[in-house]
């Protein structure tokens, strides 16, 4: 593999219509192609794209969407399912891909190769980053430094532009190598199937009327307070989707809560909570109130508040031995033993009986039919 890596050229930095048209045409050679983004969202509720990194086996550029006027061509090539996208812990760079293509009328861009995925059906960490394992699988070390790096500023500093670069121009190889020894222990039809999940594109879209879910322990709420926190994560997640600002700007999770919990009914009220800056009060607080008079109305619609039992001790000592014989198979099998099963898929099968995800693709035969089995034995007299 590391001939291939030192074959590769050095990377064509793209800021033309005319230099994107001929870079397509050579990435177009190619069955796959290595991806990678640079943006940034700080301020903003939409992540910016800065830099859209792009490799073959042997040819490597770094297109720079902030130069070009026009790039339907560009988005037209990464919607072609006829040519594989390959990226490391790509949920995030698919998002961003996502939401600059859907003007141009087009999806998600696929099919994926997760590397990250990829590397944990071979037994690497399952979070494992793309440094660690291209050092591993490679044997090169990467350069650090630009991971925090302003990408929207111009222009770019070659170090930049070379960091950017080595985060496709590795990747590349690093794909070929693991797709074969993918191949050769007969799991990449397992990678294909976990990877065709990263093109559920409601992975990256939050609908104002779900965004509540983002929050945590609203079963413990009361039926008006829980109405009233929907209604405020509604509001939030429209109004940050509409001026493009991070939610937390807009009104924190804490404010959020808060709000949701005191169900003010006046600006006194309102002036009354530690979490609401002033400012807020004063721009939005009619506003806020206004919505909390809107949950009261709701409220009639949600269940009563519930503290949930504590789980059996029997049955959280069934997880627990389940969870033990999951990291026992991973280990003989070489594989992160998260991708077999997590404690949660555990914790569905013994509280409620529910395995839709171990009885589902390739873990059904690798994992799933032997938890479901071991669960019923432990249950019988």
């Amino acid at each position: 593999m590391r001939s291939i890596v030192h074959a590769m050229q050095p990377a064509l930095c793209i800021t033309t219509a005319e230099q994107l048209d001929h870079a397509l045409g050579q990435l177009a050679n190619s069955d796959f192609v290595a991806l990678d983004t640079e943006f940034m969202r700080e301020s903003t509720y939409y992540a910016g794209l800065c830099l859209i990194q792009a490799a073959t086996a042997d040819y490597c550029v770094i297109i720079d969407p902030l130069a070009l006027t026009e790039l339907q061509p560009l988005w037209e090539f990464l919607a072609d399912r006829r040519r594989l996208k390959v990226l490391h812990a790509g949920r995030q760079d698919l998002e961003v891909l996502s939401q600059a293509m859907a003007p141009a009328g087009l999806g998600i861009p696929g099919p994926v190769f997760d590397t990250q995925i990829a590397a944990a059906l071979l037994g690497h960490a399952s979070q494992v980053g793309y440094g660690p394992l291209v050092g591993e699988r490679l044997g090169h070390a990467l350069a650090k430094g630009h991971a925090r790096a302003d990408w929207s500023r111009r222009p770019l500093s070659t170090e930049q532009l070379e960091y950017a670069a080595d985060d496709v121009r590795y990747l590349a190889p690093l794909y070929l190598d693991l797709r074969d020894a993918l191949a050769a222990q007969g799991r990449l039809e397992w990678l294909e199937e976990e990877s065709r999940e990263l093109e559920d594109a409601r992975l990256y879209r939050t609908e104002p009327d779900e965004a509540w879910r983002r929050l945590k322990g609203l079963d413990r709420l009361r039926p008006e307070q829980r109405a009233a926190i929907k209604v405020l994560a509604r509001w939030r997640e429209s109004r940050a989707m509409s001026s493009d600002k991070p939610r937390g700007w807009i009104l924190s999770d804490e404010s959020l809560r808060e709000i949701a919990e005191r169900l003010p009914r006046s600006a006194e009220d309102l002036d009354q909570l530690r979490s609401v800056a002033p400012g807020t009060i004063r721009k939005r607080g009619e506003e806020i109130l206004a919505l909390i008079a809107e949950g009261r109305e709701l409220a009639a619609n949600e269940s009563p508040a519930s503290n949930p039992p504590r789980p059996e001790p029997e049955k959280l000592a069934l997880v627990t031995r389940l969870m033990a014989f999951v990291r026992t198979q991973a280990e003989q099998m070489k594989i992160a033993p998260e991708l077999l099963a997590t404690r949660r898929d555990a914790e569905h099968l013994v509280f409620s009986g529910r395995a839709e995800r171990l009885l589902s693709g390739w873990r059904r035969e690798v994992i799933g039919e032997r938890l479901v089995a071991l669960a019923k034995q432990a249950h019988q007299p």
